[in-house]
């Protein structure tokens, strides 16, 4: 069967590992792609994707806020190997953001390591920055469509984060959390 025109562009205009943007990256896993078209993608030498991982269309992906950023940290963002990330998400990272092997995402999540405060009344709330805290998602998770995973959060292994979910503390190995804020309403291991 005949590719038509946008599959053509598409197929043409991802990224790759092999492909100049792709080689942009700290690393950029065998067999991995970012679909077309990609979302806004900066620094992305601080940003590191294992193999087999696929990164879906219109999805961000930045480490630090403004192109040419040093980056306290190297890696800022790791995806590991054989991740999906769904369609219109974003990952932002400005410390660290740690995704282990094997998580797949919904669409519209929303993943970061930093936040603005708003305590004082005189300076925009744009200009208030909090201190950035790492973010890890543990192997084998899964993350449900339009789930926000804010600073500090860290998700164990083999987690189900149901759909429009907040995360913002610990989330332990084994569980399945929902709500905003998120909170853990199964074990998988008591059956």
């Amino acid at each position: 069967m005949a590719l038509d025109l946008h599959d053509l562009i598409s197929r043409w205009a991802a990224i790759g590992p092999d492909t100049r943007r792709g080689r942009a990256f700290g690393a950029f896993g065998e067999g991995s792609i970012i679909c077309f078209p990609p979302g806004t993608i900066m620094n992305e030498g601080f940003i590191r994707i294992g193999s087999q991982t696929m990164i879906g269309p219109d999805v961000a992906l930045s480490a630090g806020m403004v192109p040419g950023q040093q980056c306290p940290t190297d890696p800022v963002v790791r995806i590991g190997d054989r991740c999906l990330i769904g369609r219109g998400s974003g990952i932002v990272g400005h410390f660290s953001i740690d995704i282990g092997d094997d998580v797949w995402t919904g669409h519209h999540v929303y993943i970061t390591d930093q936040n603005h405060g708003y305590d004082d009344l005189e300076v925009p709330i744009s200009c208030q920055s909090m201190p950035e805290q790492p973010v890890r998602i543990g192997s084998g998770s899964w993350i449900g469509h339009g789930s926000v995973i804010l600073p500090g959060a860290d998700i164990g292994e083999h987690v189900v984060i149901g759909a429009n979910s907040v995360v913002a503390g610990t989330i332990p190995d084994y569980t399945v959390a929902v709500g905003a804020p998120a909170r853990v309403i199964k074990d998988m291991r008591a059956g």
